[in-house]
Protein backbone atom coordinates (compact mmCIF):
# COMPACT_ATOMS: atom_id res chain seq x y z
CA UNK A 1 0.00 0.00 0.00
CA UNK A 2 2.51 2.32 0.58
CA UNK A 3 4.60 1.94 -2.48
CA UNK A 4 1.20 2.67 -4.28
CA UNK A 5 0.92 5.75 -2.28
CA UNK A 6 4.61 6.44 -3.14
CA UNK A 7 3.99 5.99 -7.02
CA UNK A 8 0.90 8.21 -6.84
CA UNK A 9 2.67 10.73 -5.08
CA UNK A 10 5.96 10.84 -7.33
CA UNK A 11 3.28 10.96 -10.48
CA UNK A 12 1.00 13.85 -9.00
CA UNK A 13 4.61 15.85 -7.93
CA UNK A 14 6.00 15.41 -11.71
CA UNK A 15 3.13 15.89 -13.86
CA UNK A 16 2.21 18.94 -12.26
CA UNK A 17 4.42 22.19 -13.84
CA UNK A 18 4.95 25.44 -12.01
CA UNK A 19 4.90 27.31 -15.28
CA UNK A 20 1.57 28.48 -16.82
CA UNK A 21 1.51 29.62 -20.42
CA UNK A 22 -1.84 30.87 -20.25
CA UNK A 23 -1.56 32.50 -16.91
CA UNK A 24 -3.00 35.64 -18.53
CA UNK A 25 -5.73 33.57 -20.16
CA UNK A 26 -8.47 33.31 -17.27
CA UNK A 27 -10.48 36.40 -17.44
CA UNK A 28 -13.54 34.99 -19.09
CA UNK A 29 -16.42 33.55 -17.08
CA UNK A 30 -17.68 29.76 -17.53
CA UNK A 31 -21.05 31.63 -19.06
CA UNK A 32 -23.60 28.75 -20.03
CA UNK A 33 -24.72 28.52 -23.35
CA UNK A 34 -27.44 26.81 -25.07
CA UNK A 35 -27.89 28.06 -28.64
CA UNK A 36 -29.69 26.20 -31.26
CA UNK A 37 -28.92 27.36 -34.62
CA UNK A 38 -30.53 26.78 -37.97
CA UNK A 39 -29.29 27.23 -40.91
CA UNK A 40 -32.40 27.36 -43.07
CA UNK A 41 -33.21 30.68 -41.08
CA UNK A 42 -32.12 33.79 -42.83
CA UNK A 43 -29.65 34.78 -39.77
CA UNK A 44 -27.77 31.93 -39.50
CA UNK A 45 -28.17 31.17 -44.12
CA UNK A 46 -24.49 32.51 -44.40
CA UNK A 47 -23.50 29.12 -42.34
CA UNK A 48 -24.32 26.82 -45.08
CA UNK A 49 -21.14 28.06 -47.01
CA UNK A 50 -18.14 26.95 -46.25
CA UNK A 51 -15.38 30.23 -45.08
CA UNK A 52 -18.24 32.21 -43.66
CA UNK A 53 -19.06 33.42 -40.08
CA UNK A 54 -22.07 34.84 -38.59
CA UNK A 55 -21.97 36.81 -34.74
CA UNK A 56 -24.72 36.40 -32.54
CA UNK A 57 -24.88 38.65 -29.36
CA UNK A 58 -26.09 37.84 -26.23
CA UNK A 59 -24.56 34.36 -25.58
CA UNK A 60 -21.24 33.68 -23.98
CA UNK A 61 -19.03 36.53 -22.52
CA UNK A 62 -19.40 38.86 -25.50
CA UNK A 63 -21.05 36.74 -28.05
CA UNK A 64 -20.58 33.99 -30.16
CA UNK A 65 -18.49 33.76 -33.87
CA UNK A 66 -19.81 30.42 -35.55
CA UNK A 67 -17.63 29.10 -38.28
CA UNK A 68 -18.19 27.17 -41.47
CA UNK A 69 -14.72 25.49 -41.88
CA UNK A 70 -16.68 22.97 -44.08
CA UNK A 71 -19.53 21.21 -45.19
CA UNK A 72 -19.42 19.01 -41.95
CA UNK A 73 -17.58 21.16 -39.24
CA UNK A 74 -19.37 24.29 -37.80
CA UNK A 75 -17.29 25.99 -35.21
CA UNK A 76 -18.39 28.15 -32.10
CA UNK A 77 -15.86 30.71 -30.08
CA UNK A 78 -16.60 32.83 -27.43
CA UNK A 79 -16.76 36.45 -29.37
CA UNK A 80 -14.48 38.15 -26.24
CA UNK A 81 -10.33 38.29 -26.35
CA UNK A 82 -9.75 35.88 -23.99
CA UNK A 83 -6.65 37.69 -22.70
CA UNK A 84 -7.62 40.60 -21.90
CA UNK A 85 -9.92 41.56 -19.12
CA UNK A 86 -13.67 42.61 -20.44
CA UNK A 87 -14.09 45.78 -21.63
CA UNK A 88 -16.17 47.80 -23.71
CA UNK A 89 -13.32 47.21 -26.46
CA UNK A 90 -12.74 43.34 -26.05
CA UNK A 91 -15.28 42.14 -28.05
CA UNK A 92 -13.82 40.49 -31.49
CA UNK A 93 -15.50 42.10 -35.06
CA UNK A 94 -14.70 40.97 -38.05
CA UNK A 95 -11.75 42.53 -39.81
CA UNK A 96 -13.83 41.77 -43.06
CA UNK A 97 -10.61 39.57 -44.63
CA UNK A 98 -11.53 36.38 -44.37
CA UNK A 99 -12.09 34.53 -41.18
CA UNK A 100 -10.08 37.05 -39.16
CA UNK A 101 -11.19 39.03 -35.94
CA UNK A 102 -9.68 41.60 -33.92
CA UNK A 103 -10.67 43.53 -30.50
CA UNK A 104 -11.35 47.55 -30.57
CA UNK A 105 -8.80 48.09 -28.17
CA UNK A 106 -5.25 49.68 -28.47
CA UNK A 107 -3.63 45.67 -29.19
CA UNK A 108 -5.91 45.19 -31.83
CA UNK A 109 -5.44 41.21 -31.33
CA UNK A 110 -6.72 39.06 -34.38
CA UNK A 111 -7.80 35.47 -34.47
CA UNK A 112 -8.94 33.11 -36.98
CA UNK A 113 -12.30 31.08 -36.49
CA UNK A 114 -10.56 28.52 -38.46
CA UNK A 115 -8.12 27.71 -35.70
CA UNK A 116 -8.83 29.39 -32.88
CA UNK A 117 -5.35 30.33 -32.71
CA UNK A 118 -4.25 34.27 -32.60
CA UNK A 119 -1.49 35.82 -34.65
CA UNK A 120 2.02 36.32 -33.36
CA UNK A 121 1.55 40.05 -33.20
CA UNK A 122 -1.10 39.38 -30.12
CA UNK A 123 -0.11 41.08 -26.82
CA UNK A 124 -1.04 37.32 -25.49
CA UNK A 125 -0.42 33.73 -26.72
CA UNK A 126 -4.71 32.79 -25.68
CA UNK A 127 -6.44 30.69 -27.50
CA UNK A 128 -10.16 31.49 -28.34
CA UNK A 129 -12.86 29.81 -25.73
CA UNK A 130 -14.17 27.22 -27.82
CA UNK A 131 -18.24 26.19 -27.39
CA UNK A 132 -19.33 22.42 -28.21
CA UNK A 133 -21.53 22.28 -31.67
CA UNK A 134 -23.75 19.30 -32.06
CA UNK A 135 -25.48 18.57 -35.65
CA UNK A 136 -29.22 17.79 -34.36
CA UNK A 137 -30.51 17.46 -38.37
CA UNK A 138 -32.33 19.37 -40.44
CA UNK A 139 -29.09 21.66 -40.91
CA UNK A 140 -30.10 22.09 -36.65
CA UNK A 141 -27.22 22.97 -34.48
CA UNK A 142 -26.75 23.29 -30.86
CA UNK A 143 -23.93 24.81 -29.51
CA UNK A 144 -23.23 24.59 -25.71
CA UNK A 145 -20.34 23.94 -23.26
Amino acid sequence: MKKILLALSCIVIFSCSNTDDNNNCNFLLDVGVNLTVNTNFPQFSQLQFTGNAVYVSGYGNSGIWLYRASTSILYAWDAADPGLVPSSCTTLVSTGVGDIVENNCNDANQFSLATGVGFNNNSHSCTLLPYRVENIGNNTYLVSN
